[in-house]
């Protein structure tokens, strides 16, 4: 039977719940806005570089002549890229790819918007305004008409844009961020109608308090969690969604990205840093209670880990899911080496399993981000008491 009391408490739960699933699409568009600059990290980093050794093009996974294991590495190399267009899969023998382009967005005298069909998989030089652009490993290069690139050691000497692109990865985080703020809205109005949740917040509800009471309030507390949880629900859902459909055929592959975990971490970082109390910076370079030369000594030490927590949160990620996909990818490939039933036969097994593990490492690599990223909120805000 349901008292004046228990409709209270009904109605103040419906609309905590409400509040925060609001937070979450607002923090979500702004993770959105943001990880979608990782095509500058990309530009500026080696991450194409793993396919360095196995293709001559960022896109091209399947050559005549090559052995079945220079095959099998250059689809793993493939299938970790970062890639300018939505590539499905190749049809070795007609030489068709299967998908479709993504806008190129460079500045270069001026912003030159094309299609990356103009690259055809990195087989073609791309003429926009007059100025002429290659693909080579995964990045974009100003050159002739005939595409020349001086390659040296490996290395190529030559003029890069400022590459803003549409990749493969800014596409996937651009679709994800719209389907948890379709699923998150639609909760949140289910809540209008009734108290007891329907559709979507079936799903959503569990896993909220499930953040909130097992993740937020126990490392941040009671009294300062609440402004914390729209982000907290953001990395859960975003992490854990991603990685699930990196495990698709679809060759999505967001957290593999480091510049993805990069932005993902520096976030952390600097909601922690701005949010720290004087205690928490007092810990840092005066801690209480510790004789002075220790607190010389200690001081730098602490402040290199402000910096090492973000960095270790990124590269976590980055390695888990990484080496996740390298496996699992390596034992279907040891499928196609072994020309006996047995090795087959215990090949696909083995996927099988590691493909299953990879479901658990999906969800704990999201809960293990969202839980470090809490301690770190309740590290910054924790009021201590000294006698």
């Amino acid at each position: 039977m349901l008292t004046k009391k228990n409709i209270y408490f009904c109605t103040k739960f419906r609309n905590v719940i409400r509040q925060v699933i609001m937070q979450f699409t607002r923090t979500l568009f702004f993770l959105a806005v943001l990880v979608l600059s990782q095509p500058v990290f990309l530009n500026a980093s080696s991450h194409a570089e793993l396919a360095s050794d196995s293709t001559e093009s960022a896109q091209v996974v399947s050559h005549e002549g090559m052995s079945m294991k220079e095959e099998i590495k250059a689809h793993i190399s493939h299938h970790l890229q970062d890639v300018h267009d939505f590539h499905l899969y190749t049809d070795t023998e007609t030489n068709t790819h299967v998908g479709f382009p993504l806008p190129i967005i460079l500045i270069d005298d001026g912003i030159q918007i094309f299609s990356s069909s103009k690259f055809h998989h990195g087989e073609s030089v791309a003429e926009n305004n007059g100025n002429y652009y290659k693909l080579y490993h995964g990045k974009i290069y100003k050159t002739d008409a005939a595409g020349t690139l001086e390659v040296h050691d490996g290395h190529v000497h030559g003029e890069k844009p400022l590459d803003f692109s549409i990749t493969k990865n800014v596409f996937s985080i651009m679709a994800f961020a719209l389907m948890l703020i379709l699923l998150f809205t639609g909760a949140a109005r289910s809540y209008k109608k009734s108290l007891v949740p329907s559709g979507s917040a079936k799903f959503l509800e569990p896993l909220i308090i499930f953040v909130r009471d097992e993740i937020a309030i126990p490392n941040i507390g009671e009294k300062h969690y609440k402004r914390f949880m729209s982000y907290l629900l953001t990395v859960f859902f975003f992490i854990w969604l991603v990685n699930l459909f990196g495990l698709t055929p679809l060759g999505i592959n967001v957290t593999n990205s480091i510049s993805v975990t990069f932005a993902l971490a520096i976030m952390t970082f600097v909601i922690t840093q701005v949010n720290g109390k004087s205690e928490y910076w007092k810990h840092i370079f005066w801690m209480p209670g510790v004789p002075v030369p220790m607190k010389i000594l200690l001081a730098p030490i602490e402040l290199l880990g402000v910096f090492i927590k973000p960095f270790a949160l990124l590269i976590r990620l980055y390695a888990n899911i990484t080496a996740g996909h390298i496996v699992l990818m390596s034992l279907i490939g040891l499928m196609f080496i072994f020309h006996s039933w047995i090795g087959s036969t215990l090949s696909f097994g083995l996927s099988v399993f590691i493909s299953l593990i990879e479901l658990l490492v999906a969800a704990l690599q999201a809960y293990i981000f969202t839980m470090l990223t809490a301690l770190y909120f309740g590290s910054a805000v924790a009021e201590h008491e000294h006698h």
